[in-house]
């Protein structure tokens, strides 16, 4: 429906993990990448959104920039979680329709379904229940970027689209441990326990909720596929069709790390929403299917790890 070859295609938040791996898989294809790095366009500033779009004219975007982290960093920084994206979903889908660009991806994330949602989520979820509040303020304004590419798409007739991700991992994650999701934060800590030869390491919440995991570079993949095929009102999941409890992917990190001590819950930090399995079936009867496994891209994303995190922290 939509051949990238020969158009110009912005990628927004083209240095975070999705950002970046989008570009990646971008190479492949008979077009123009073009970036902006924060010192060229603070994409929380209308203004300078306007101007770059307008001097730039990209056929396409996708809109990979946000804000994120873990439970820990929501926490501590709600108003800077919600404006923030706010701000750059407002700017990006509104400076792109005023300069005439007639196709964005937009993407949201799993955290805006309902905290109690279906088993596996379907994208008819959205906005059925209460949020999970250990990050409903990231997830109103992931809902309300959604809306606004929806909005377009009914009133302006923009060829607009969203994709919602489950949990993502990969080169490039951010492994802060103030600010990083539960798969970068478990190959740190595993990682500095085996360096150290701690005897044990502990994880938050009981360990029993469950998560699904999709590497970065399947969902870029799957990102293009929509791009190029997809045209709807309606969010499409993107996601691994598979799940496993927390404790148990604690364990795979703990075996591809090579670190042998005994993993520790904490009951009295929160477990967040119990179970977070989205429906891939609308993706796959397209005709998607991720090809990276977990344990897998978790080998992959710790050999990153090693290289470009531990390895400049004089920490290998």
């Amino acid at each position: 429906m939509y051949a990238l070859a020969g158009k110009k295609i912005w990628v927004a938040g083209h240095r975070g993990m999705v950002g970046s791996a989008v570009v990646r898989r971008l190479a492949a294809k008979d077009c123009a990448v073009l970036t902006a790095g924060r010192e060229e366009v603070d994409l929380t500033r209308q203004a300078e959104v306007e101007r770059f779009l307008l001097e730039a004219r990209p056929d396409a975007i996708v809109l990979a920039a946000a804000k994120v982290g873990g439970i820990l960093a929501n926490d501590r920084l709600p108003a800077e979680f919600i404006y923030n994206n706010l701000a750059i979903a407002a700017n990006v889908v509104h400076a792109a329709h005023r300069a005439d660009v007639d196709r964005l991806l937009m993407l949201g994330s799993s955290c805006i379904y309902p905290k109690f949602a279906p088993q596996p989520i379907p994208e008819d979820a959205l906005l059925s229940g209460p949020l999970e509040p250990t990050n409903e303020w990231y997830a109103v304004a992931k809902i309300a970027g959604i809306k606004l590419a929806q909005a377009y798409r009914k009133q302006y007739g923009r060829d607009y689209i969203a994709a919602i991700p489950a949990n993502l991992y990969g080169p490039g994650d951010d492994f802060d441990p103030a600010s990083s999701h539960v798969l970068p934060a478990l190959i740190r800590r595993a990682h500095e326990a085996k360096r150290s030869g701690a005897a044990s390491i502990a994880i938050w919440g009981t360990g029993t909720p469950y998560r699904e995991f999709l590497h970065a570079d399947d969902c870029a993949d799957a990102l293009l596929f929509l791009l190029e095929t997809y045209s709807a009102h309606d969010p499409v999941n993107v996601g691994s069709g598979s799940e496993l409890t927390i404790l148990d992917l604690a364990r795979l990190v703990c075996r591809v790390v090579g670190f042998t001590g005994e993993i520790v819950t904490d009951p009295q930090k929160p477990d967040g929403t119990p179970r977070k399995l989205m429906s891939a079936a609308k993706l796959r009867d397209a005709g998607w299917r991720p090809r990276i496994g977990l344990e897998e891209g978790v080998r992959g994303t710790y050999e990153w790890f090693l290289g470009h995190v531990a390895g400049r922290e004089g920490a290998t």
